[in-house]
């Protein structure tokens, strides 16, 4: 069973920061890509970020530049480093070992104009 949890959402201003982190349980963490996805209400949820075991990132382009995805294999633990944040990046964070069927419950950041 893997469990994921998402921690250090909250509301911001436009211009602000944010990190969110992942926690993972299970074994699986170190040798899997893990991913950021993001969603609104009434839209589909769309992917954010990804990074390979071995630390290998990709962006969405609306947040590349912005956000930063990073993980912690000892810690198993994964993080987005949000900056620069816009009223557009409002949205519910889900974390997901990529490919799977394991999603965390979702955590909101809400920024504000």
């Amino acid at each position: 069973q893997v469990r994921l949890v998402e921690s250090g959402g909250g509301l911001v201003q436009a211009g602000e920061s944010l990190r969110l982190s992942c926690a993972a349980s299970g074994s699986i963490f170190r040798f899997n890509a893990m991913a950021w996805y993001r969603q609104v209400p009434g839209k589909q949820r769309e992917l954010v970020a990804t990074i390979t075991p071995g630390g290998i990132t990709d962006y969405a382009g609306v947040v590349k530049d912005r956000f930063t995805i990073s993980r912690d294999n000892a810690k198993n633990t994964m993080y987005l480093q949000m900056n620069s944040l816009k009223p557009e990046d409002t949205a519910v964070y889900y974390c997901r070992v990529a490919t799977s069927v394991w999603w965390g419950q979702g955590i909101q950041v809400t920024v504000s104009s």
